[in-house]
């Protein structure tokens, strides 16, 4: 065998043993895997309000709220201060709150908003995977039929999220162990359809619109999931 035969089959055994150990070590599962991200999650919150936030063109810096580390005396505390004693959404909330002692409505309405905005950004983008996440299996199946459609006649979407001007919780409800918060959201949108050649069939691309919807988000208090699952939407306008 010569000297660069030689030579080659070195190199060649040394890839291969390279390639078997960056395999034994990429192909194992950790645990610490990145999950998917959860707007509800007081943990997602707590990373996001802890995290270093850019400031805005107006000079604001955006966090969502983290609950600390010493809780009220009161555990409806948050529910009283959030609606009217008395009131039958207040009554409502403490029900859920003997159910869900983690429960906070005023998170739960920053979470709604996050999710509102991700949710229909998705939508937008045809992003199966995040609308996946977010969604009940029947509101999925709506929502894909309409990316299908939307992706067989081969129209493009050209969507901008401008904000929420409103997000207010209207209905909360426990049936057995079964939560469901209803919002109404009112938010500000950019939103133009094209077709295949290019042609405008929906929306604006230029005007801002005022889109309103009444969402329904549900949750199973005997799930070690912490997710919230978007049930039900309705368009007010």
């Amino acid at each position: 065998m010569g000297t660069d035969s030689i030579i080659t089959l070195f190199f060649l055994i040394v890839a291969a043993l390279i390639f078997l150990n960056l395999r034994s070590v990429l192909g194992k599962r950790t645990g610490h895997e990145k999950q998917p991200y959860d707007p509800f999650s007081p943990r997602e919150s707590a990373r996001e309000a802890e995290r270093p936030q850019p400031p805005a063109e107006d000079g604001k810096v955006i966090t969502l709220p983290r609950r600390g580390a010493s809780e009220p005396e009161n555990r409806y505390q948050a529910i009283d201060d959030f609606a009217p004693p008395g009131a039958a959404l207040n009554e409502s909330l403490r029900r859920i709150v003997d159910a869900d002692p983690s429960f906070d409505p005023q998170q739960f309405v920053q979470g709604a908003q996050a999710a509102y905005e991700m949710i229909v950004t998705a939508y937008a983008e045809g992003d199966r995977k995040t609308l996946k996440n977010l969604l009940s299996n029947d509101v999925y199946e709506g929502f894909n039929a309409a990316i299908a459609e939307r992706e067989k006649a081969g129209e493009k979407v050209k969507f901008s999220f401008v904000g929420i001007d409103k997000a207010e919780m209207v209905a909360a409800n426990l049936e057995g162990p079964e939560v469901t918060v209803t919002m109404k959201i009112v938010s500000q949108l950019i939103s133009a359809t094209y077709d295949k050649a290019g042609t405008l069939v929906d929306g604006n691309a230029e005007d801002v619109s005022e889109v309103k919807d009444r969402w329904t988000f549900l949750r199973d208090t005997r799930s070690r999931d912490p997710n919230w699952k978007l049930v039900s939407t309705q368009s007010e306008g």
